[in-house]
């Protein structure tokens, strides 16, 4: 059988093509319905290291860096029984597709060239995989019915044997939208910043920037192996993963249809195009703000401390009601340009102004606006001191924004007390 990313083709590809397994693979059938079976999979070569269970099988290869050899390895908690099922296609078919996986499990994929380079992929969830045996014996079912979706239906039955096939290493793209506690927009703008999900991103469960990433206050272009460019130009990149990758746009990328590309040590995307306007800007809502009144907009009294929610809705973080008079503090991205320039993948160290004009409103009545800009000792935050205006008391009170005369898109709320 093969394992093998469940990619559309590309001409990035990097694919490692492998023959006969060292090792067998075993699918113990536990019944399904609808012609769809499950099975729970025993794989290659299983060793307990004290937390987890390393499961290995690997096989020569060819098609990277001159070939080598190919190692695939299911890791897991404990010492028990995998928890790696499959589920069948058909009964007659020898294709399957991994179930999600579990909590503090993972699938790593080694390729050890001839040419002494060890490349590791982790896998993730949304990976699918195709098995085919070289060749197959099975249990608990007539030799005629030895195929993958006849054992997933029944119960008990075996199909075991060694596998052949093939590993695409390369970076896929599926979406690309803003900051998700922003807005999550599906077009872009210059320094904002921006999520790009997909496959094959990173060969490690995550990674965030840290000091030692950046050069000076200028933030990293690389992490981890892994970069992201937009229009040809590089991004900043602040995390990493399989999945996903979180990535500053550059300032002067031109506006219209842009291609984003992710490489790795596994190869380079096709292009994915998103959209960039001048401008795309949202303010920090994030879903744990949406309760069950509506989407509250992220507000912190200037203590840093305190958010602006109706007392007692969390215990997790000091609340208050804001007053007419209050200075609060709102943040985003994507609001564009400041004066002086401040350029994106720096961080801030100079006081600096909007350029466009932001202007907050509470339920219609607008604020006053003491401070619109770049945050100090960030990249790419803005940060907004709204004094706010004399209006009825409410927890839900309605709240917008507008840059330069054109409202903001989100549907957001605030707590106004007396």
């Amino acid at each position: 059988m093969c394992l093998s990313a469940f990619l559309s083709p590309q001409a990035w590809a990097v694919t490692a093509t492998y023959t006969n397994s060292s090792q067998a693979v075993t699918l113990t059938g536990l019944g399904g319905s609808n012609g769809v079976g499950q099975s729970r999979i025993s794989w290659g070569s299983c060793a307990y290291d004290g937390t987890h269970t390393n499961c290995t099988v690997s096989a020569p290869y060819t098609g990277v860096g001159g070939g080598g050899t190919i190692s695939m390895v299911l890791s897991y908690l404990g010492n028990g029984t995998s928890p790696f099922l499959a589920n069948s296609i058909s009964p007659g078919n020898d294709q399957i597709q991994f179930a999600p996986f579990i909590a503090g499990s993972s699938v790593m994929v080694s390729l050890q060239e001839n040419i002494g380079a060890n490349v590791q992929f982790l896998a993730n969830l949304q990976f699918n995989f195709n098995f085919h045996y070289t060749s197959a014996t099975c249990t608990g079912i007539a030799t005629a019915s030895c195929a993958v979706g006849q054992v997933g239906l029944t119960p008990g039955a075996t199909i075991t044997g060694t596998v052949y096939g093939s590993f695409d290493a390369t970076p896929a793209i599926q979406s690309v939208i803003t900051a998700s506690s922003y807005g999550a927009f599906n077009a872009v703008a210059p320094g904002t910043w921006m999520e790009v999900y997909g496959t094959n991103f990173a060969n490690v469960l995550s990674q965030t920037w840290a000091a030692a990433n950046f050069n000076g206050n200028a933030a990293p272009t690389a992490l981890g192996g892994t970069t992201v460019t937009i229009g040809g130009q590089p991004a900043y990149i602040d995390f990493i993963s399989p999945g996903q990758v979180n990535a500053q746009v550059p300032s002067n990328i031109a506006a219209g249809p842009q291609p984003v590309v992710v490489s790795m040590a596994g190869g380079t995307s096709a292009p994915y195009t998103t959209t960039v306007n001048v401008t795309e800007p949202g303010l920090l809502a994030p879903a744990v703000f949406d309760l069950a009144a509506g989407q509250y907009v992220v507000a912190l009294f200037p203590d840093g401390v305190t958010y602006v929610l109706p007392p007692g809705v969390t215990t997790a973080v000091p609340t208050a009601r804001a007053k007419a008079g209050n200075t609060i503090m709102l943040y985003g991205v994507g609001f564009g340009s400041v004066t002086p320039n401040i350029p994106a993948g720096q961080i801030v160290t100079q006081s600096n102004a909007l350029q466009s004009t932001f202007q907050a409103s509470f339920a219609g009545v607008p604020a006053t606006v003491s401070f619109a800009g770049l945050v100090g000792n960030f990249v790419g935050l803005y940060q907004f001191n709204v004094v706010v205006p004399n209006v009825a008391a409410s927890d839900t009170v309605p709240f917008t924004f507008s840059l330069g005369g054109t409202k903001g898109p989100q549907t957001m709320i605030i707590a106004i007390g007396n």
